[in-house]
């Protein structure tokens, strides 16, 4: 199996490693600040027009935090752990409803055992082709959420940890009272459910999907870094509402997975310019991916 000393230099591996504290708390200020702002065009200008690209803005966002949450549970986001744990949880994790030490276990698992029968992620993305009706059927769930309510009636949150109900709620709880309690000082309560919840259970929902299929769909099991996920290209608008904070970089993420999300397009140039590019699976775009999903399938 490749180790990244066997991609790049002993120099490139420390510049790389290098964390900021600085670009951590920008980053996370930067995705609350568009929210912020998705939800003043809204407030300011209410529109159908204007309630879709708020929902859709807000619906990235929630992404990114996701993206930011994965930073700090792999203590990347901060240099300082605690930092990474109280950021990680309180402005990140739980506003969408997640629990960063959890997600923290199972997520280096999935790195321990990627495309293999122990990774908790495995099933995520379709390993194999889909007909197009079915993916069209899956959209159709995630925009109309019912995908969302498949989560939260498979997970039974509210059972969780039983004799300790608060290890689990306690935080996501605790962020959206106080989004909601901001939102209602702000004469705007009303927000929280239209351009926090409606994003959080629809569009988000489907972004995730997209973000799954385009990271680990149709790679195979293979033990190979640079096979067993992909990184895909992305547009400054698509970076702006579907990849956030770097994302689409997955595949340099998992090969030098030290490395902070905002210089992992620095590790793809240097990948390349080390002649590795043949050996990695890139993809064009997202719609590429999603067309080679299912015209697969058509020719199979």
């Amino acid at each position: 199996m490749l180790t990244a000393g066997d991609l790049l230099t002993l120099p490139e591996l420390r510049r790389l490693r290098a964390l900021s504290a600085w670009r951590g708390a920008a980053l996370v200020a930067h995705a609350w600040l568009v929210i912020a702002a998705a939800m003043v065009l809204y407030a300011v200008w209410p529109a159908p027009l204007t309630l879709l690209v708020a929902i859709v803005i807000v619906a990235g966002r929630q992404l990114g935090l996701v993206v930011l949450m994965h930073e700090a549970g792999h203590w990347l986001l901060f240099p300082a752990q605690p930092w990474n744990n109280r950021v990680g949880r309180w402005l990140c994790a739980a506003p969408i409803f997640a629990d960063l030490p959890r997600y923290r276990r199972l997520h280096h698992l999935h790195h321990r055992h990627t495309q293999q029968p122990d990774d908790p992620d495995l099933n995520r993305a379709p390993r194999a082709p889909m007909a197009r009706g079915a993916l069209a059927s899956a959209v159709l769930h995630d925009l109309g959420g019912l995908t969302a309510l498949g989560h939260v009636l498979a997970s039974r949150p509210w059972r969780a940890d039983a004799s300790r109900p608060w290890r689990r709620l306690g935080s996501p709880l605790v962020a959206n009272a106080a989004l909601l309690t901001g939102l209602a000082i702000a004469g705007h309560a009303r927000l929280y459910l239209v351009l926090w919840l409606l994003p959080l259970a629809t569009v988000y929902q489907l972004l995730v999907r997209v973000r799954d299929v385009a990271e680990h769909g149709l790679v195979g099991d293979r033990d190979d870094p640079l096979r067993n996920t992909r990184t895909t290209r992305a547009s400054l608008l698509t970076r702006a509402l579907v990849a956030p904070y770097w994302v689409n970089h997955h595949l340099e993420h998992h090969a030098l997975v030290f490395v902070p999300c905002w210089k992992l397009a620095d590790a793809h140039a240097l990948l390349l310019a080390k002649g590795h590019g043949p050996s990695m699976e890139l993809a064009p775009g997202y719609a590429a991916v999603l067309r080679r999903l299912v015209t697969t399938q058509t020719r199979r």
